[in-house]
């Protein structure tokens, strides 16, 4: 093994720790929403500095094997990959930790009901479903299962689109706080950018395999590229 390849395999693994970390903060979110639980919160708080901590260090480790080692073909790809990939990962981070803040402005818990009818743990579930799978990608150089991602994707924006609507019906039938339905409409919106910081992931990885760029391809093309 080349002093290169030791350097990419500690890049890879740090990768990991932080990605696993990101889902682990996703999830504590998720928790936090549903129980009301603002210790739970505190926790994704103190866990973001973690999350920067790791940015910081994989683009330093990034910026040392570029100039140092000079990699080529699909060990610089692998290296460019990473670097927007962190990116990504920091930014979901953020979303976790912005939905935390916003659970300790609650006064009391969100209803069970109203949760699942406004179909925020549905995008949840999609979300993690995503990262998990982007995890999992990454690891083994997956890029069919890197594919399913995008339509997924797709999916919370449908969900996205019609939050609005929805959640304006509930608050006409009286069935809705208007506090909670803010909040949750913020939270819908934060789950879908996850998922576009996701998909990016998705099309870091392909790129790092397959040599294709799909930032600028159209959704209903990435399945067929």
């Amino acid at each position: 093994m080349t002093h290169l390849d030791t350097e990419i395999k500690i890049l890879k693994s740090s990768v990991v720790d932080m990605w696993i970390l990101v889902i682990n903060q996703l999830e504590k979110s998720k928790e936090a929403l549903e129980l009301c639980d603002k210790n739970l919160s505190n926790d994704i708080k103190a866990n973001e500095k973690r999350v920067d901590a790791y940015e910081l260090k994989i683009d330093m480790d990034c910026e040392n094997i570029l100039a140092l080692f000079n990699p080529v073909a699909i060990d610089l790809r692998f290296v460019l990959a990473v670097l927007k990939i962190n990116y990504n990962l920091e930014r979901i981070g953020d979303y976790a930790n912005s939905i935390s803040s916003s659970i300790d402005e609650l006064a009391e818990p969100y209803k069970k009901e109203f949760l699942q009818e406004t179909r925020v743990l549905e995008m949840y579930d999609i979300t993690l479903s995503m990262l998990k799978d982007a995890l999992i990608c990454f690891e083994t150089e997956d890029n069919q299962l890197a594919r399913t991602i995008f339509k997924r994707d797709n999916d919370l924006d449908k969900i996205n689109k019609k939050s609005h609507v929805l959640i304006a019906e509930l608050l006409s039938n009286q069935q809705a706080d208007v506090a909670h339905s803010l909040n949750v409409l913020s939270i819908i919106r934060k789950l879908e950018r996850v998922g576009d910081q996701a998909k990016n992931i998705a099309e870091e990885i392909i790129f790092h395999i397959e040599a294709k760029v799909l930032r600028h391809a159209k959704k209903k093309d990435k399945l067929k590229l």
